[in-house]
C-alpha cells in the first residue's frame, strides 16, 4: 500500500535537508561559542573567527583554491549578481562585453539583464537538445572587449554538465573572466579551479546538505580579479563583501564541503545505481516518456522527464505521496513552459508535461520503488482521463 501522509521528497535539486553531521558541528556556535567572528579583541570573537576561518579552508579544499580566495555570501543568488554585476561593473570602460547562456539560472539572466541596460554588450549563447553550449559559438563570440563569460556548471533543471575546462581555456585565451555558478555542481562532481580556469565561482550551502542562507564566491588572486561591491559597509570579506558573517551558517557550509569531498564519488555511484533503477523501471511499465537533456554529462542524481499525454501540473497534484517539481525552485509559481526546455527544443505541450525528479543522499531504493509505483499510478489515471474526454 502506498503511503501518501508522508510525502516521499524527490526534489533534491530544490533543496537538501541539512546532514545530521553538519548540524552537529553548527550546534556550538548557537550558544557557547556565539561570538562575532569580526570581534577579534576578546576571546569569544577570536574564536568564532577561528571557526569561521577552518571552514573557509574547508570549502576552498572542495574547490581546490586557496582559503583566502573565498568569500562567504547569503547564497548563490548573491555570489552570482556579485560574480557578473561586480566584474562587468568594474572592467566596463576598457571591456564593455558579456557573454552568458540561455539556459542559466534566473539570477544570472537578470543580472545580465541589468548589465544591458546599463549598456553593456551582450550576447547570450543557444543550446542544443542535450542542454550544452557549442564550443565554437562561444569561441565566435569572444573578442577583444569581452569582460566576463558565465556559464554555469550545471543546469538545475536538466542537471546537464557543461563542458567547464574548456571554457575556461577559451577564455583564459582571450583575456576574459570566467564565472560559473555552481551551486548545482559543487560536492556533487569535481570542480578545480586551477585546471578549469575558473575565475569567479559560486556555491549554495543549502543545495549541498549545508544551512540555508550561506554561500561562496570564489574570488581568484593569481591572475587578481577585481570586483565592484554590491553594497557598502564595514569592508569585510576582503572589501569585496561587507556585512557580519553569521558563524554557525560558514560553519556549517564548511562541514558540508568536507563531507561531500570525502563522499562524493561513492554516493555519485549510489545515485546513478538508482536513478537507472527509476528511468528503467517507468520505461517498462509505461510508453510516451522522454529524457530531456543530456544522457551521458549528467549529474547523477537527476532526471528530467517528459509523460506524453499528461499535464505536469495536474499530474504533481495527483501524486500527493511525492514530493517533485515542474523545474527550477525559483520560478516553479509561473504558470509559462520552462524556458530551459523551450531552449533544448521542446514544444510548449512537452514543456508542460515535463518533471524534475531529484534523488539525494537519503534516497533509499525503497523509495525510488513507491515514487515509480506513485508516477505509473498517477500518469496511467490522466491518460485514460483524456482519452475519455477525446472521444
Amino acid at each position: 500500500m502506498i503511503n501518501t501522509l508522508r510525502p516521499i521528497y524527490l526534489d533534491y535539486q530544490a533543496s537538501t535537508p541539512c546532514d545530521p553531521r553538519v548540524i552537529e558541528t553548527m550546534l556550538p556556535f548557537f550558544g557557547e561559542r556565539f561570538g562575532n567572528p569580526h570581534s577579534v579583541n576578546h576571546r569569544q570573537g577570536r574564536e568564532a573567527e577561528a571557526a569561521v576561518e577552518h571552514a573557509r579552508g574547508q570549502v576552498a579544499e572542495l574547490i581546490g583554491a586557496e582559503a583566502r580566495e573565498i568569500v562567504f555570501t547569503s547564497g548563490a543568488t548573491e555570489a552570482n549578481n556579485l560574480a557578473v554585476k561586480g566584474a562587468a561593473r568594474f572592467l566596463k570602460e576598457r571591456r564593455p562585453h558579456v557573454i552568458s547562456c540561455v539556459t542559466e539560472h534566473k539570477c544570472v539572466l537578470e543580472s545580465v539583464r541589468r548589465l544591458e541596460k546599463e549598456g553593456v554588450r551582450v550576447t547570450w549563447l543557444p543550446v542544443g537538445s542535450n542542454g550544452l553550449i557549442d564550443l565554437n559559438d562561444l569561441a565566435a563570440a569572444l573578442d577583444e572587449e569581452t569582460a566576463l563569460v558565465s556559464i554555469m556548471a550545471v543546469n538545475n533543471e536538466i542537471g546537464s554538465i557543461q563542458p567547464i575546462a574548456e571554457i575556461g581555456a577559451l577564455c583564459r585565451e582571450y583575456g576574459a573572466l570566467f564565472h560559473t555558478d555552481a551551486a548545482q555542481a559543487a560536492g556533487k562532481i569535481p570542480l578545480d579551479v586551477e585546471a578549469m580556469k575558473i575565475d569567479l565561482l559560486s556555491i549554495s550551502s543549502h543545495k549541498m546538505y549545508g544551512p540555508m542562507g550561506v554561500g561562496v564566491l570564489y574570488v581568484r588572486r593569481r591572475p587578481r580579479v577585481r570586483l565592484e561591491p554590491l553594497f557598502d559597509g564595514g569592508g569585510q570579506e576582503r572589501g569585496i563583501r561587507s556585512g557580519t558573517l553569521p558563524g554557525p551558517l560558514c560553519v556549517g557550509l564548511g562541514a558540508a564541503c568536507e563531507i561531500a569531498q570525502g563522499e562524493m564519488t561513492a554516493e555519485a555511484a549510489r545515485l546513478t545505481g538508482l536513478r537507472d533503477r527509476l528511468l528503467n523501471t517507468l520505461q517498462a511499465r509505461l510508453t510516451g516518456i522522454s529524457v530531456n537533456g543530456a544522457t551521458d554529462r549528467r549529474i547523477p542524481g537527476n532526471l528530467n522527464l517528459s509523460f506524453a499525454g499528461v499535464e505536469a501540473e495536474t499530474l504533481m497534484h495527483a501524486m500527493p505521496g511525492l514530493s517533485v517539481s515542474t523545474g527550477s525552485a525559483c520560478t516553479s509559481a509561473s504558470v509559462e513552459p520552462s524556458y530551459v526546455l523551450r531552449a533544448l527544443g521542446l514544444s510548449d505541450a512537452a514543456a508542460r508535461a515535463s518533471i524534475r525528479i531529484g534523488l539525494g543522499r537519503p534516497t533509499t531504493e525503497s523509495e525510488i520503488d513507491t515514487a515509480v509505483e506513485i508516477i505509473v499510478a498517477a500518469v496511467s489515471h490522466q491518460r485514460a482521463g483524456a482519452t475519455v474526454v477525446a472521444q
